[in-house]
């Protein structure tokens, strides 16, 4: 934890662009009900130097003198237990006005560290069970940034929506309660190519906003001239914005002033309600937030009656997250879509198609429409094919395999998995098993509520028995996975390569919950390449497989190499990982590396084999319609040679792709 307020950093009106970002900063400023701000965007867009430099235009508080929650001298908010009861028997308090504290939370922080554990030091000095307060009671009434939020762990990031939602933070430890108020404004980034949020967590962010590269030269050299003033005067460059930073000042606590007269009549609130149906909005939190926000413009901008122009701003902040679908769903909103929603919530949403059906030319998830034609087998012809859709989770027949697969599944999830050989991270503690790893904090913290009445023999703490807690430990399995896809011409025939990437599209859906790595490789022509190196992005991957054209020879051998090799950079990265190829082809090998093109597969699958590498093939060829299976391909004996499952895609059922990657995965993770 560190205080990031005193830093040398960018007065927040002298930031080039980003004005969205900004503004919907500035917004939660004024109302931190609104429920924070998630800023995306890629590396190097200001994001983080907004967030920092947002203090210092925000008004300075009073708090507390010596209280470590900050607490409201007035009481709003709430006050900890201690100043509740000073307040209560009459007694002075103490105020001092200090700047807004902005709290940047490290990744590897611990549950114990951010919401407050018991005080080891005066339990033992004083036999007393106190907390230790947390990250939580320091950012109370501040601003706590989240830099990565898609790399926090999800326990953690749990703890921290929940006490941003409640504005109360509850510690309950070794046989104490104990709550503060914990009020703050929550603001997390990320860079969505290094992985995504789940959505349950995107939807307790209030807003969110997309940064992205400014595209106009003269602008960028904007910023290059005001990043040179301030690296050679930060004093003068502040005292050249100070004027500017206190006219925002003002500007945000007049609208905090002004905010509770706000209304907003039943008309836009009904319009708000409706326009979420007609858009798919599920959760009720983006109802909520949009009117909040909407509010908090019209404050903003001193008037006292809510605009349908404000709730429109207040919808492009509010809704884009909350719409999607899948992981692979851009996240925002069609500026049409949402003006037509506006446009019909006069009328009940019910009269009117929520897709706008009549406009026959708009394109629709999953619609037909713009379908390129089948390709008719030309080797060196090139062709795209839509993804095809993403199969049923449900239903799945693997007699030969089910029993032995269902022994090696383990219930719930299987990210994270409790660890017996004391590795992986210390989460909790319990009453000892076995495992000789002892939890020395939770064992002290046992045991210092009785040092003043044991006898401790010259020692600083006397420890018994049934004070002894031992760790639990949670292990990341992690998969690293690799699509190898076969982008020849072949597999253009009959749109298979349709059904190919519609397999790919279901993989990297089980592999986003599981938050496995992904990589992509291609073979078409004469080689093999990557098109995606192994990463958490799965709108990456979907993007990069939306692009992925169909042409040309079948050099399945190249394929395999590519997969292998970029699957043992990985192992060598990071030992710990279990390497998966997942290879869509229907195998008809015909460009030989060096030799004869068989013995070349055979040779690398059996290689692959050798490396450990659990190997899933997907036969995409079709058999034919005779009562006799006649496949031409080596899909068969490469899995065999490798060791691995093998599927016909023909054999499959609209449930049964999806589970039989589950059950190969697990049979990675959990061999026999």
């Amino acid at each position: 934890m560190s205080y990031s307020a005193r830093r040398s950093v960018l007065p927040f009106t002298a930031i080039i662009g980003q004005e969205t970002m900004k503004r919907a900063l500035i917004l939660n400023a004024v109302n931190p009900g609104i429920g924070g701000v998630l800023i995306r965007g890629e590396k190097g867009t200001a994001k983080s130097t907004a967030v920092r430099a947002l203090a210092d235009v925000l008004p300075e508080i009073d708090v507390i003198r010596d209280c470590p929650y900050s607490c409201d001298p007035a009481g709003d908010g709430g006050l900890c237990t201690a100043c509740a009861e000073r307040k209560a028997s009459g007694d002075d308090l103490e105020v001092e006005r200090r700047r807004v504290r902005v709290i940047d939370l490290p990744l590897g922080v611990t549950e114990d560290r951010v919401v407050g554990t018991v005080d080891v030091e005066r339990a033992i000095r004083e036999g007393k069970v106190t907390i230790d307060p947390g990250i939580l009671a320091a950012v109370n009434r501040g601003i706590l940034y989240i830099d990565e939020a898609n790399l926090l762990d999800d326990h953690v990031a749990d703890v921290l929506l929940d006490a941003a939602a409640m504005g109360v933070n509850v510690v309950e430890r070794e046989g104490i309660s104990f709550s503060h108020p914990a009020r703050f404004i929550l603001v997390g980034t990320m860079n969505p190519e290094e992985g995504e949020l789940r959505p349950q967590l995107l939807d307790r962010f209030g807003l969110q906003v997309v940064v992205e590269g400014i595209e106009e030269a003269a602008e960028r050299v904007a910023i290059i001239r005001t990043a040179e003033a301030f690296a050679c005067d930060p004093d003068g460059c502040r005292e050249a914005y100070h004027a500017a930073q206190e006219e925002l000042r003002k500007k945000i606590t007049d609208a905090r002033a002004l905010l509770p007269a706000v209304t907003t009549d039943d008309t836009l609130l009904n319009a708000v309600a409706e326009a979420c149906i007609r858009l798919g909005v599920r959760t009720h939190r983006a109802d909520i937030a949009v009117v909040r926000t909407a509010k908090t413009i019209a404050a903003l901008d001193g008037r006292t009656a809510v605009t349908r122009d404000d709730v429109r701003e207040a919808m492009e902040l509010a809704l884009p997250h909350r719409m999607r679908r899948k992981p692979f769903e851009e996240p925002k909103i069609d500026p049409n879509d949402l003006d037509k929603a506006l446009d019909g919530a006069g009328r009940k949403h019910d009269d009117s198609p929520r897709d706008g059906g009549e406009q026959g030319g708009d394109e629709h998830p999953g619609g037909r429409s713009g379908e390129p034609p089948p390709s008719q087998g030309d080797g060196m012809h090139e062709t795209v094919f839509q993804v095809g859709n993403p199969v049923d989770v449900g239903k799945m027949s693997l007699p030969e395999r089910r029993d032995s697969l269902e022994r090696l599944r383990p219930s719930g999830r299987r990210l994270e998995t409790f660890s017996a050989d004391n590795v992986g991270r210390y989460v909790s503690a319990r009453f000892p098993t076995g495992t000789a790893d002892v939890a020395l904090d939770a064992t002290l913290r046992a045991a210092a509520p009785h040092q003043s009445v044991r006898d401790r023999k010259g020692m600083a703490v006397a420890v018994r028995e049934e004070d002894v807690r031992e760790r639990v430990r949670v292990g990341k399995v992690s998969v690293a996975c690799v699509f190898v896809v076969d982008a020849s011409g072949s597999m253009g025939a009959a749109k298979r390569m349709e059904s190919a990437k519609g397999a790919v599209l279901s993989m990297l859906l089980d592999s986003y919950r599981h938050r496995d790595r992904i990589g992509l490789v291609a073979f078409r022509g004469s080689g093999a390449e990557t098109l995606l190196p192994l990463c958490s992005s799965v709108d990456l991957a979907q993007k990069q497989l939306e692009d992925l054209p169909t042409g040309g020879k079948t050099p399945l051998c190249a394929g395999l190499m590519k997969g292998m090799e970029v699957l043992l950079q990985e192992r060598r990265k990071n030992g710990e990982v279990i390497p998966m190829m997942v290879v869509i082809s229907d195998g008809r090998a015909n460009v030989p590396v060096s030799g004869d093109v068989r013995n070349e597969v055979l040779g690398v699958a059996e290689e692959i084999r050798s490396h450990g590498i659990r190997m899933v093939v997907i036969d995409t060829e079709e058999a034919g319609n005779s009562f006799l299976e006649f496949r031409l391909g080596y899909c068969r004996v490469v899995a065999e040679h490798a060791g691995g499952g093998y599927y016909p895609i023909a054999d499959l059922s609209a449930g049964l792709l999806q589970e039989i990657t589950a059950a190969e995965r697990d049979v990675a993770v959990y061999p026999a």
